[in-house]
């Protein structure tokens, strides 16, 4: 196997064997991440080939600092933050304020019986999600951002990303709890 750093060479080159291999490499998991992201998997594909035509342009800043891996998921996710942004007239501000009683820690998103929801169905029910908890759902849970940086980067408050977070946690919660009962009933 090609070692990455000849991968990165061949790129820079811009020799499109390496780019291949660099594709071929990636893109299954890159996609996965562009998934979570998006709302449908057209918009994820024209987010992976933006990501990667980015990758490609700017492949020879590259530090070899971190994995390469990390390097290009951190391009894909702020691709997806772009497309997020184009779109984000229909992003819900609401404020942390709403919120009665309940705190974010109030409501966990869990599953009772390890293995009764799937990864794929746990995706759908990301993807369902109404775009901004979606968007401020992947980068708190999955990607390990905090408010502060979330809010820059959606340009929104701390306050407001904890509300999406709270949000789409409770629906998430909700829709576990359904898919659940209606394994429960098939039995």
């Amino acid at each position: 196997m090609t070692d990455d750093a000849d991968i990165i060479k061949g790129c820079i080159r811009e020799d499109r064997s390496s780019q291949d291999k660099l594709y071929d490499t990636y893109a299954s998991t890159m996609y996965g991440l562009c998934l979570r992201y998006c709302s449908n998997r057209d918009e994820a594909k024209d987010v992976l080939q933006d990501g990667f035509i980015k990758v490609f342009k700017s492949i020879g800043k590259f530090k070899n600092q971190g994995s390469l891996e990390g390097w290009i998921k951190r391009i894909m996710v702020n691709t997806a933050l772009d497309q997020f942004h184009k779109r984000q007239k229909e992003f819900n501000h609401t404020s942390f304020d709403d919120i009665n009683e309940l705190t974010i820690e109030t409501v966990e998103v869990t599953v009772q019986n390890e293995g009764e929801i799937s990864e794929s169905e746990l995706m759908v029910m990301i993807q369902d999600l109404p775009k901004g908890y979606q968007m401020v759902f992947n980068l708190y849970a999955i990607e390990e951002y905090s408010h502060k940086q979330i809010a820059e980067m959606l340009n929104i408050s701390e306050s407001t990303s904890k509300t999406q977070l709270f949000k789409a946690r409770s629906l998430l919660q909700k829709k576990i709890i359904e898919l659940q009962r209606k394994n429960v009933l098939a039995i």
